[in-house]
């Protein structure tokens, strides 16, 4: 088993979507491990604010088996095949961590948006801040303490976070 991380957004029915991506992702692996959800800005592109959490979890597929089960996913919850980077979406699934595995090809492994967006490195924080990134030799605390504090990103309401994992249990 490779444990994962996978780092959803969502700006279309976030509230749909982030229990969709839970329900999914159960499907693909065991002991999901969930972090808050936080919203913030969209970045590049001017629109609606994103939902944005990690999920981590045991899985037995390899690299390019989830790589495409995630795909087929984001497809079937209405992303489009030729969706561009910066604009609304469903579901957006990335692998942000697979084991040990470092690549610098699709998918790129650490996923550099760990040490770019704090959307992706709070919640991977949240889960395991001391968890050592492959081939970086940081935790993801150091990463996370070393970013800059973003004023957009913002803890979902505990009220709505309950409602939220009370629907999935």
């Amino acid at each position: 088993m490779i444990k994962a991380y996978i780092g959803i957004g969502t700006n279309i029915d976030r509230e749909r979507h982030a229990k969709i991506a839970y329900q999914e992702l159960q499907q693909l692996g065991s002991d999901l491990c969930v972090s808050p959800i936080y919203e913030c800005e969209p970045i590049g592109f001017s629109s609606s604010r994103f939902y944005n959490f990690v999920i981590g979890f045991s899985t037995h597929l390899s690299l390019n088996e989830l790589s495409d089960r995630l795909r087929e996913i984001e497809y079937k919850w209405g992303r489009e095949e030729d969706a561009q980077k910066y604009q609304d979406r469903t579901l957006d699934l990335d692998i942000v961590l697979f084991g040990e595995c470092i690549s610098q090809q699709k998918p790129e492994l650490p996923r550099s948006d760990i040490y770019k967006y704090p959307f992706v490195t709070k919640p991977l924080y949240d889960l395991e801040p001391h968890l050592v990134i492959p081939g970086d030799g940081r935790t993801i605390a150091e990463v996370w303490l070393a970013m800059q504090p973003i004023d957009s990103l913002k803890p979902v309401s505990f009220l709505l976070i309950l409602s939220y994992l009370h629907e999935l249990f």
